[in-house]
């Protein structure tokens, strides 16, 4: 953090008596900022999500794609605690909206399903020690 933002940071907070605040930027590079970012985790987790499905029943990729998840999870937990901030402060709709909306979206989904991809690599792994076993005797 920045001296400027830790300075500011108080007088953001005290603007929650009823008085107008100023935004932090206008529609239109919210409008930008929205598109952007929710596109952006819509298409990463939709590719992590064609990964887990390809690579995680073979136990491949395990590393690109378990940090691949973690990055989500902590980008849009970020988005989220961002917008909610940014509602707190009492900023204008066009502000929360967006990073509430892909924080929220982002970490609802792909929270969830992190242990299920994790026991998918641990079943894998069984199923190569079942199999290697078998060779054996």
């Amino acid at each position: 953090m920045t001296l400027e933002m830790m300075t500011a940071l108080p007088n953001l907070l005290a603007a929650t008596d009823g008085t107008p605040v100023t935004p932090w930027w206008s529609q239109t590079a919210a409008a930008y900022f929205g598109a952007i970012a929710g596109s952006s985790v819509g298409l990463l987790g939709g590719l992590v999500g064609v990964a887990v499905g390809i690579f995680a029943p073979r136990g491949k990729g395990k590393t690109f794609i378990v940090s691949s998840m973690v990055i989500l999870i902590v980008g849009t937990s970020a988005l989220l605690f961002f917008g909610i901030i940014a509602f707190i402060v009492r900023q204008p709709y066009h502000v929360w909206y967006f990073p509430v909306l892909c924080g929220s979206i982002g970490s609802l989904v792909m929270g969830p399903l992190f242990p299920v991809v994790l026991q998918r690599y641990r079943q894998a792994e069984m199923r190569r020690m079942d199999a290697e076993s078998l060779k054996r005797s």
